[in-house]
Formats: structure tokens, sequence, C-alpha cells
């Protein structure tokens, strides 16, 4: 009896409409693949290059970071980089969104890799001529900002290329997989970077970047699926940008999807004052910023994994407010912390929070955008992200410079759940959000 009622429950009882005629009809309920998007050889592809790409760039921004503030000793010049970074890619990204709607996105992505490689490379040679000198600086800005620019192509053209290579039924699936790699990225890239920077020194740890970037440029040309839309684009440039404003700012939930994470991180980020923990309060050396800097990506990894079989999709908004009000109390506990092991785990929370409002973010960016817009509206998403990242590394490095490295920390955690307070008051409407109908309903 018991077999019989669990065959029972597996089975899906619907109606289906035939002319005047409705008959109902019976079927085995699916169940949830988690290995989905995985089977799809070009998405497999595109993890390859995001996780080799990601590696490469944490690695660098690590490395580039401590070396600074060894030579300077200023923590303002941590957010300096950040800020370098982000000026061209907020100047850029829009007219870089329209650019991928345009053409191949893989081929955006390509030039723009190569570009890096070169950048990386001139770098090596600037670093070289002026090691261990205050003029230094001026050399990783002039690189970090090249690579700004950079950035501001090739991010709306990979962030919007994903939906492309899998049906529109794994888009969860494959923002589970693909927050997944990038997360393996955001784990090896700083705790290798760390021993890579104490064994081999900078010189030879920047070789490994442009290795693990050349890596990322082939495993490019292995995507065989062409990634632009077939719609025909009309108007000029400027029209297109604001159509593609206008789609973002009329969705409340994609609106104040980007607002929140654009606050919390911006606020609540921690990244780019960390070689100063691990220097100056922890005491930890290289190798203990290695690990400071993997810990979130640890805590995210796991949860992806979990994500993959039981998508935060069903109570959207609900998870991903409770999410980032969790990366709040987290960071907050970081801020107070003075036991390496301790700010470890509370890193570990902010990953694993973080990540849950990732891939309903990425879930979000995926379903609602036709095709022939994907690229304009991952572009003002990436602008917001650039925000809470870039400029969240100045603001970090600001306020810690102003008030301290604790009280900085202690004030954007304290930031971040003031928004998500007031974030919560006006989307209550929100909270009964399904995206797994949603895109059920447009497959």
């Amino acid at each position: 009896m018991l077999s019989l009622a669990r065959k029972i429950d597996k089975l899906k009882i619907g109606k289906l409409k035939i002319g005047k005629s409705t008959y109902l009809y019976c079927s085995m309920k699916s169940r949830q693949d988690p290995y989905a998007a995985l089977r799809y050889a070009d998405f497999r592809y595109f993890l390859g290059t995001q996780f080799s790409y990601t590696v490469a760039v944490l690695i660098q921004e690590v490395v580039l970071g401590y070396y600074l503030y060894d030579v300077t000793g200023d923590p303002l010049t941590l957010g300096l980089i950040g800020l370098f970074e982000a000026i061209p890619y907020l100047v850029l990204a829009l007219f870089g969104g329209h650019v991928a709607d345009l053409f191949d996105k893989r081929k955006i992505a390509r030039v723009c890799i190569s570009g890096m490689i070169v950048i990386s490379l001139l770098l090596m040679y600037g670093l070289h001529q002026l090691k261990g000198q205050a003029d230094v600086q001026y050399v990783i800005y002039g690189a970090v900002f090249c690579i700004g620019v950079a950035r501001g192509f090739m991010g709306p053209a990979w962030s919007s290329i994903k939906a492309f290579l899998v049906d529109q039924k794994h888009y969860s699936n494959a923002a589970s997989w693909a927050s997944q790699f990038w997360q393996g990225g955001m784990i090896t890239g700083p705790a290798v970077a760390g021993f890579l920077y104490a064994w081999l020194g900078l010189e030879n740890t920047l070789w490994v970047v442009i290795g693990l970037f050349v890596i990322s440029f082939l495993s490019t040309t292995r995507i065989s699926t062409p990634s632009k839309a077939v719609a025909t684009q009309t108007g000029n440039i400027w029209q297109r940008l604001a159509e593609g404003y206008r789609f973002v700012t009329g969705s409340k939930i994609l609106i104040y999807a980007i607002a929140l994470d654009m606050f919390s991180v911006l606020f609540g980020g921690v990244v780019a004052i960390l070689p100063v923990y691990a220097k100056d309060i922890l005491l930890v050396g290289p190798e203990g910023l290695g690990i400071l800097r993997a810990a979130p990506g640890v805590g995210a990894v796991l949860t992806m994994f979990g994500t993959a079989y039981y998508p935060p999709t069903r109570h959207a908004w609900r998870n991903m407010l409770m999410a980032v009000f969790g990366f709040g109390l987290a960071t907050l506990v970081f801020a107070i912390s003075t036991h390496f092991y301790l700010s470890v785990f509370a890193l570990f929370l902010t990953g694993a929070f973080d990540s849950i409002s990732v891939v309903v973010r990425q879930t979000i960016l995926q379903i609602l955008p036709p095709d022939e817009m994907r690229g304009r509206v991952n572009a003002i998403n990436g602008i917001f992200v650039s925000c809470s990242n870039e400029l969240g590394a100045f603001e970090s490095g600001v306020a810690a410079r102003l008030l301290g490295t604790v009280p900085s920390v202690l004030f954007g955690a304290s930031m971040t759940l003031v928004c998500i307070s007031i974030i919560y008051y006006k989307t209550r409407d929100l909270l009964g959000v399904n995206l797994m109908e949603q895109q059920s309903g447009k497959s």
C-alpha cells in the first residue's frame, strides 16, 4: 500500500483542451535535473573560460594589492586600485552592452582577453623597471585602468552569452553552475595568489596570470554556438541604450534586485581592505590573506551545490532579502573579530549568503530580457555591480583612512542592514514571486 501511495504521489494530473473538448491526462512528475546545463558542450567551455579567467583576474588583483600596500603602507592606495578600474568600466559598459547586442559575443570576449594578456605583459615590464619604488603605484593604476576598459566590453558580452548556450528551461540551473565556477575561481585565485606571492615573487606570479589568460582565450575558441540575436536592431545608439535603461527601470523585481546587490556590497564589502587585516590586525601575512580571500568563495561554492538541487527561485525575493540580511550580519561579526579562524568563518558566511542572491539575480537577468536586449540589460547590471565592487573598494579605502579599519567595516555592515530594511518595506508585494513559474511560462 505504501509503495502504491508513493507511485501515486509521483503522478502529475492536468487538463488538455482540444477544440471544445477538455481531457484529463496523467504523467509522471519530472524531477529536477541538477546537471541539465552541464549536458551542453558549449556551456562547459563557457564554464572553463569563466573559471580560468576569474582565477587569473583574482590572482592579479590580490598580489598587486598586497604589493602596493607593502610598498606604500597606505590603505587608500587599495581603494584607488578599485577606483581606477571602475571609472573606465562605468563610462564604457553601456556602449559595451550595445556592441554585445550587435556582434558575436564570443569574438568580443576573445578580443578583450587578448587585450588583457598584452596589458599584463606591459605591467610586468613596468614593475620590473620600478621595483620597490613608490612610483610603481602609477604603473599599477595605469594597468588596472586599461583592464577596466577591456572589462567594459567583456562584462556585458560574457554575462549575456550563457543564455544562448542552454535552453530557457535550464536558465536557473545554468545560473547555479555558472555561479559555482565563478565562485570556484574566487576561491582558487586568492588562495593560490597568497602562496604564489610568498613562494615565487611578484613577477613569476604574473607569468602564471598570463598563462591562465591564454587558457581562457583558447577555451572561448571551442564555443561553437553563435551568440548574436537574430532580431534587427532599430534606431540610433542612444535610442537603443535608452530602450535598455527603460526595460530595467520598468521591471520592479529587476531594478530592486540590482540595487540590493549594489548597496550590500558597496557598503558591506571588505575584500579591498583585507590586506590591512592580514598584515596589521590578524598578523597572518600573505598566506593568511590568501585564506581570507578564499573563505567567501568556499562558502559560496558549497551553497551553490545546494542551489543546483534546490533552486532558490520558488520564493525568490524572500530568499534574496534573507540572504542579503545574513550577509550584513556576517560582515558585522568579521568587523569585530580579532581571531583568525572566526574571521575566516565570518567571511565564509558572507560568501554563502551572497551566492543565494547571485543565483536569484542571474536567473532574473536570463528570464526577463529578450535576446536582442540582453547585452544592454547585462551592461546596466554590470554598471551597478561595478559600483558595488570597485567603488565599494574605494569607499572601503577612504573609510579605513578616515575612521580606522575596524570602524569603517562596522559602518559599512550597518549601512547594509539599513538598506535591506528599506528595500524590504518597498518590495513586500514581491515576496510571493515564483521565478520557476515565470521560467516555465516563457519556455
